[in-house]
């Protein structure tokens, strides 16, 4: 089962999430169908947003993070809700592996050079919208970046995904960082060298870390008090009523149009398998209704 964690450092100046996403991540890729270098850049998007949605203040939010690269899995885009449930897509899932060395996904080559914006939905009149420059098309330091572009909130972000022999997801997951207002500049020499002893995080989800110990790795000089365990899962909102509103949208002409084709429209969500369709004649029956 996936979930994540959030905490405290007792002294006031840290607070941390982290996750385990394996089943989310897989769950993606039988979706979407993605090769290991799709699946890798994908699943550390998902992990990512997921973190970041539960961090939200509005129980009924959503948060969006969107990277727009030159590389050649073109757009990628991970949505959450206010609890860590996510979804997500990229546009070219059947990229050929890339490596950096054999055994290690360049994520980086396959997302490219272009931005990453995040969009945080707060239920206001306007959704927050920020956007930066990718640093690495490598994700997490991408979303450490936009923390402290945008936010002016000193971050660490670490992602991993581990994709089996078998083109499987095999461990997934991560860990967000953030100083807290206050805190001393010698509490980030602290949390720096945490990182750097506790090595990559892909090689401890292997070895079989949860996330609270994820967390006890990389800040080891803290002490942590856990705020709250939430269960996460790969999650579509959409419904028939949803992609009928849709059609609706069309407007009469085009619904005429459909209806005399004489043949049953498929209308497939983009973040998950579900295929709805609609026959000429319900089609009508929409076309009656407005």
């Amino acid at each position: 089962m996936d979930y994540l964690v959030r905490a405290m450092s007792r002294d006031g100046c840290v607070k941390a999430s982290a996750i385990t996403s394996r089943a989310i991540v897989e769950r993606a890729r039988q979706i979407h169908k993605t090769l290991p270098t799709a699946t890798a850049a994908l699943g550390r998007l998902l992990t990512a947003a997921s973190m970041m949605g539960n961090l939200q203040k509005v129980d009924d939010g959503s948060l969006t993070l969107q990277i727009k690269g030159d590389g050649p899995l073109g757009t990628l885009l991970a949505v959450s809700d206010a609890v860590g449930n996510v979804r997500g897509y990229v546009t070219n899932p059947q990229v050929d592996v890339l490596e950096k060395h054999p055994g290690k996904l360049d994520v980086g080559a396959a997302v490219g050079r272009g931005m990453l914006t995040v969009i945080r939905d707060l239920r206001l009149k306007e959704p927050y919208v920020g956007s930066v420059e990718l640093v690495s098309g490598e994700i997490a330091e991408d979303i450490t970046d936009y923390f402290v572009e945008s936010e002016q909130v000193p971050t660490a972000c670490a992602l991993g995904v581990l994709v089996g022999v078998d083109q499987s997801v095999q461990a997934a997951g991560g860990y967000l960082l953030q100083l807290l207002p206050g805190a001393p500049d010698s509490v980030i020499d602290r949390i720096e060298d945490g990182i750097a002893a506790a090595g990559a995080v892909t090689a401890q989800l292997d070895a079989g870390l949860t996330p609270e110990d994820l967390l006890r790795q990389v800040l080891p000089d803290f002490e942590l008090e856990f705020l709250e365990t939430t269960p996460v899962e790969y999650r579509c909102y959409c419904s028939r009523e949803r992609v009928t509103s849709t059609l609706i949208s069309l407007g009469r002409k085009e619904l005429q149009e459909i209806a005399d084709g004489g043949e049953d429209v498929h209308v497939g969500c983009q973040f998950c398998d579900t295929d709805y369709v609609f026959t000429p004649d319900q089609v009508r029956t929409l076309l009656a209704s407005l």
